[in-house]
């Protein structure tokens, strides 16, 4: 990806169980540092997804990374930023916070 161009991926989720299940995803960058520069324009983390039993969906994620990446020397060394996601289960009832909210 190069910095400041949008790009479009796909994780694939499998619902591997004999019931539907109601799934959120959160996502982690990695290294931590890069993070402030990931910039999400789409996404399905933090919405509930529905798996029927044995479903395989590819979930899009549209992002890009700030140009100013490349002007921080912090980022100098950094030429792989790994962006994954936990699918959890969603408990019916329950909320989950926002991040960085209370």
């Amino acid at each position: 990806v190069v910095p400041g161009e949008t790009a479009l991926a796909f994780y694939k989720a499998k619902n591997p169980t004999d019931k539907p299940i109601i799934g959120i995803s959160t996502y982690n960058v990695i290294p931590f540092e890069a993070g402030q520069y990931f910039n999400k324009i789409q996404c399905f983390c933090f919405e509930e997804q529905w798996l029927n039993p044995q479903e395989e969906v590819d979930m899009p994620v549209f992002f890009y990374i700030d140009p100013e990446f490349v002007e921080d020397p912090k980022m100098a060394k950094v030429d792989l930023i790994t962006l994954s996601y936990t699918f959890f289960e969603a408990k019916e009832g329950q909320n989950l916070p926002l991040p960085g909210y209370q």
